[in-house]
């Protein structure tokens, strides 16, 4: 698939020497279209997996096996998506994935946006490199909210850009089990990714508030780390 997209969409590519080509890698990236999942993959040097909603990979009949069969072919894994355990459980299988000296790509706002702003990045990212000792390669995605926009079901051919930037080592941060470490971390990747980006800045996080003035008030006070 990658020379047939390449020919077709034409992206803008750079950075690409900035990719280790062995040991465990994570390509931390800003998300702005569905089709971000199939961008990083196509256009990396090297095999990279990330994660997937899980009813990808459980529907029936034809439709089904053909989302099956696609997003395992452009390695994709599928996990529940959610706060809490459910959190856990995806950071644990993309540990797995680095283990194996593998790459592993993650979005560390969470979820798409929807106005193009660049959100606060969860620290899961962080607590996935100082976990695992992974260099992370920030990725700044540009126009590919053109391709397929919110509620889109074909892509659509529009220019492109995917920056790859300079290998980060967070290890000086800290150490894992440290929440001052990840939120350090993480806002040098986030800071990476911005500059590729050139995105507005955000500065909360891709979700809706808390409901009731006492929890946004202890949100304020007392921030709890989202990862």
């Amino acid at each position: 698939m990658a020379p047939i997209a390449r020919f077709v969409f034409r992206p803008h590519i750079t950075g690409r020497e900035n990719i280790p080509k062995t040991g465990p890698v994570i390509f931390a990236s800003n998300h702005l279209s569905f089709i971000d999942s199939i961008v990083i993959p196509l256009t990396a040097p090297r095999r990279v997996q990330f994660l997937a909603k899980s009813t990808y990979f459980t529907g029936t009949g034809f439709s089904g096996w053909v989302s099956r069969n696609f997003f395992t072919s452009i390695g994709a894994v599928g996990v529940e998506r959610g706060a809490g355990q459910a959190a856990q459980v995806a950071l644990d299988a993309g540990r797995s994935i680095l283990d194996a000296e593998s790459a592993f790509a993650i979005y560390p706002e969470g979820t798409r946006s929807l106005d193009g702003r660049l959100y606060r990045g969860r620290t899961g990212v962080a607590w996935l490199a100082l976990t695992t000792g992974a260099v992370v390669v920030p990725v700044g995605l540009i126009g590919t909210q053109e391709i397929m926009p919110v509620g889109s079901k074909t892509p659509r051919i529009r220019k492109i850009t995917v920056a790859f930037g300079e290998p980060i080592d967070v290890s000086a941060h800290g150490t894992a089990d440290s929440g001052k470490a990840r939120r350090q971390a993480t806002d040098e990747i986030m800071a990476a990714i911005h500059e590729l980006s050139g995105q507005e800045l955000a500065r909360t996080y891709n979700e809706s508030p808390p409901s009731g003035t006492l929890l946004r008030l202890a949100d304020k006070v007392f921030p709890r780390e989202r990862v």
